[in-house]
């Protein structure tokens, strides 16, 4: 029997005893409230996107400077996320969880009540610091309130969260700003914070898990503090200063470059890094985690190229184009809880297979659009998308977490969410640029293939003959070819993720097949 002055969740001889999974309405309602937090975190992640434009005009700034607001929640988090095993080694799970989600909560009302964006950005800054530990911690609380059998139904419940948030994110910022002040997007979070607060700690504050004074890598932070922040950076900022003809960009770039291989080689060498990369000796750890973050840059990029594309070039208001991929949401939240079922029976590799088979054909299918496509044109599409985002969260994170102890679960979800993360701001940065440059490729043959052929002066000759000069029919011939070039352009991008997709499926297969309840050591295998 452990004695009394043993830590919380230990047994006599210091092994970690694990509390009892929560059973009926306690487990419900604990279930929900981890998974509020999650949404919360998510949904800030993109909530300000559309947004932008409303609160520089409020602010008196220009849009350029307006992304900052972005980019700094987007750099202190990426920073903080993989600081997550060390602070919950040292603090405990809990302590750690319900910390993070209090200060987020004090972090979001600050950013309601910006007076200036300099105040704003601050705020933005201890917003995205304090919300490092958020994710990966109501991960690991869900996987251990739940019994080792239900694992399956505890990563779907994250996973439905985590797929919604960041579509719901542009619906909800959109509908905001059009009809209230802006402010409400941070404020919005307020009310559920301290609901979840509440419920997380009266029902998980017994379950802590032990402690012990693990001293701070200080090299490795700071080492990982100028990595992380110069490439979040370079990776916000690129596209607008024209990416490496910039100066400081390539500062960087260079700067980014040489921390991450020092932080790297330090990691792997110090007692106490701050960062377990020992994690990656897990074949399906590591393998696992890179067609993960693979699979994520893609369906990212996608949902951010499409509303983009409806905004800028078919007149879409952000409210409406967050509509069009709403139904993907429905149907991936109805979906989930039979993949979760089927996680337990289901090879997870069959699952994460079916993610990505329905992934290619959804991509596929938007490779087929025009200029005349219409509101359910685009949502079809999507809805094969849901069927895809039901397995694909939670398939992943069946294989990647595989064989992990639950000692270590903290570090693997903060790690794991780590890379994600990174993965998805390489593809927020890729998927602009290559519109882009599609785009201007596009424009100049079809200038080529139309500037003086007789299609183009019948068109020119009608629209005068309908009362517009010269140069009025020059500016409305322009505007239709620029918007069948960002069609092209947007096409070619749908078609190559669809092929990037496809090919994901021989990675996931290099992966060994799950163990029924994930359960294990890690070995070097």
């Amino acid at each position: 029997m452990a004695s009394a002055a043993a830590p919380a969740g230990a047994r006599a001889g210091g092994a970690p005893a694990q509390p009892r999974p929560l059973t009926g309405a306690r487990l419900g309602l604990v279930a929900f409230a981890l998974a509020l937090g999650t949404f919360m975190m998510v949904l800030d992640t993109t909530i300000a996107n559309v947004s932008l434009p409303t609160i520089a005009g409020n602010l008196g700034v220009s849009s350029d400077n307006s992304t900052w607001i972005v980019t700094a929640f987007a750099v202190a988090n990426g920073i903080s996320v993989p600081l997550t095993g060390w602070l919950m080694r040292r603090f405990g799970v809990v302590r750690t969880f319900c910390t993070s989600l209090a200060l987020f909560t004090i972090a979001s009302f600050l950013c309601g009540i910006a007076w200036s964006l300099p105040s704003l950005i601050i705020f933005r800054v201890l917003q995205g610091a304090v919300s490092g530990p958020m994710m990966p911690g109501s991960q690991a609380l869900l996987i251990s309130v739940f019994p080792p059998e239900k694992r399956a139904t505890a990563l779907g419940i994250w996973s439905m969260t985590t797929l919604v948030a960041p579509i719901m994110g542009p619906i909800l910022g959109g509908y905001i700003s059009d009809n209230y002040h802006w402010s409400w997007i941070f404020l919005i979070n307020v009310p559920f914070g301290f609901f979840t607060i509440a419920i997380c700690w009266a029902n998980l504050k017994d379950r802590e898990t032990p402690t012990a004074k693990v001293p701070i890598d200080t090299v490795g932070l700071a080492l990982l503090v100028l990595w992380v922040g110069s490439l979040q950076v370079m990776l916000d900022l690129g596209k607008n200063a024209d990416w490496f003809n910039d100066p400081m960009i390539v500062v960087l770039t260079v700067i980014a470059g040489v921390g991450f291989v020092a932080w790297l080689i330090w990691e792997l060498t110090d007692a106490n890094p701050i960062v377990d990369l020992s994690l990656f000796a897990s074949r399906n750890f590591a393998i696992g985690n890179i067609a993960f973050c693979l699979g994520y840059a893609v369906f990212f990029a996608n949902i951010l190229l499409l509303p983009l594309w409806l905004q800028t070039q078919l007149g879409y208001t952000a409210t409406w184009a967050g509509l069009v991929a709403a139904p993907s949401g429905v149907v991936a939240v109805l979906l989930t809880p039979l993949s979760a079922r089927l996680s337990g029976k289901i090879d997870a590799r069959i699952l994460a297979s079916v993610a990505f088979v329905a992934f290619a054909v959804s991509y596929w299918m938007r490779s087929g659009y025009t200029t005349y496509a219409g509101f359910w044109d685009f949502v079809f599409p999507l809805l094969v998308q849901g069927i895809a985002m039901s397995t694909f969260f939670l398939s992943m994170l069946t294989i990647s977490l595989d064989r992990i102890p639950p000692e270590r679960l903290p570090s693997a979800t903060g790690l794991s969410n780590f890379t994600r993360i990174v993965a998805g701001a390489f593809a927020a940065s890729i998927i602009t640029t290559a519109w882009d440059r599609r785009e201007a490729l596009h424009q100049g043959r079809l200038s080529e293939a139309i500037g003086t052929n007789v299609p183009y002066q019948m068109a020119s000759e009608g629209l005068m003959n309908l009362g517009m000069n010269a140069t009025q029919a020059a500016a409305v011939i322009t505007r239709q070819m620029v918007g069948q070039a960002y069609l092209l352009a947007s096409t070619d991008l749908f078609r190559l993720s669809a092929y990037l997709s496809a090919g994901l499926l021989i990675i996931v297969w290099l992966c060994r097949r799950p163990s029924a309840n994930g359960a294990g050591p890690v070995a070097a295998d």
